[in-house]
């Protein structure tokens, strides 16, 4: 639910710039930098805040990051300052930084040993849902009632969940004072690094397709079915998740490498076949399917390459995947003026086949054969 309420938080304003812009009376160009000022807040708090935090007790420091979206959501339904809604936005994303960064290691603690990749799959199932259902759901029903009141329905969701946390949560202690290692060490620790790098180049390659699909579709006969192939995207997620949550206890890095190599093919596949609608929706069904279970494996791996500084790597994974978002805009848009946007798919594979060559490499501490 949490992760639920922090992707419907960052991805609303997207669905509804022409309706914020003309709100607050500004471009729509600067309402989305609404968007930009969440990733921007997350992505500066994640490491430091995590780390100032990590001696926290885990459910009050939840607590805390929910209230953060009550608060500032309800700030940005209220206000018609443009420059306070930026700032509300801002500290959103802060509250997202902080609650990626420890969502993990709170998730895996709940659990035995032997049901730690479910329950990391049961905690990211929230950004999928989202994604395919409480955006689009959350944009039109913005179109017909108010953007404002959107807002105000997810800050109602954060206030419910606030109630839920407090019955059923359970506490959990924060990191001793002595087995606390320094960020430094943290990031030598074996395995950190590949996963970090792996986290940069696939979701870099994903963002690189996603936030251009449209001109990609426009070349295509779905041009004027964006829509449905989203959805189709995200459907497929979920299912996605579900099979990596299925199996990741005992396959970790069979699920791994099937994943990205299948995202590989399917990308070529859009490329090869952009005249063909019938190979397109099936390299989106691909691109879902293994997309979807991608933030639980790669959560998963971290935190057990991190073991007991499992929060301080989530965080630098929580970084890693900001910055590859922001780099998917910028590289995705220079590719598209210099090649087009009939060779966006065809060109990820520069970054996946690295990538599936690291988790090769990375047998014995970043993708071993299951979670211990």
């Amino acid at each position: 639910m949490a992760g639920f309420i922090c992707i419907l938080t960052e991805s609303l304003p997207a669905g509804l710039l022409p309706q914020i812009s003309k709100d607050l009376d500004v471009s729509e160009a600067l309402v989305g930098q609404l968007v930009t000022l969440y990733a921007v807040g997350s992505l500066l708090a994640a490491i430091p805040l995590t780390a100032a935090t990590r001696g926290w007790r885990r459910k009050p420091l939840l607590l805390l990051c929910i209230a953060g979206f009550l608060v500032f959501n309800t700030i940005t339904a209220l206000s018609s300052i443009y420059v306070l809604t930026l700032a509300a936005r801002f500290f959103a994303g802060v509250s997202a930084g902080v609650l990626w960064g420890m969502s993990a290691g709170y998730a895996r603690r709940m659990v035995p040993a032997s049901l730690k990749g479910k329950a990391m799959a049961v905690a990211m199932v929230g950004t999928p849902l989202a994604l395919a259902l409480g955006v689009p759901v959350g944009t039109f029903l913005g179109t017909h009632i108010g953007w404002r009141l959107i807002f105000g329905i997810v800050t109602l969701l954060a206030a419910v969940l606030i109630v839920w946390v407090l019955w059923k949560m359970p506490d959990f202690d924060g990191e001793p004072d002595d087995e606390r290692l320094s960020l430094h060490k943290v990031f030598l620790i074996p395995g950190v690094r590949p996963i970090l790098v792996v986290v940069i180049a696939w979701v870099l390659a994903h963002n690189i397709l996603y936030t251009y699909i449209s001109p990609y579709l426009a070349k295509t006969a779905l041009g004027q079915r964006v829509d449905l192939v989203l959805l189709i995207f995200g459907i497929t997620s979920v299912i996605g998740i579900w099979v990596v949550g299925m199996l990741i206890d005992r396959f970790i890095r069979l699920m791994t490498i099937s994943s990205i190599t299948a995202f590989t093919l399917a990308s070529i596949a859009m490329a090869i076949g952009i005249d063909q609608p019938v190979i397109i929706i099936f390299g989106v069904i691909i691109w879902g399917l293994t997309f979807g279970g991608a933030a639980t494996i790669l959560q998963t791996a971290i935190a057990q390459a991190g073991g007991k500084s499992a929060d301080i790597a989530q965080s630098m994974l929580v970084t890693a995947w900001n910055l590859a978002i922001g780099g998917g805009g910028i590289i995705g848009g220079i590719l598209l003026e210099i090649f087009g946007p009939e060779l966006l798919p065809g060109s990820l594979f520069i970054l996946l086949l690295p990538a599936l060559l690291i988790v090769v490499l990375a047998k014995k501490h970043g993708f071993p054969k299951g979670i211990k």
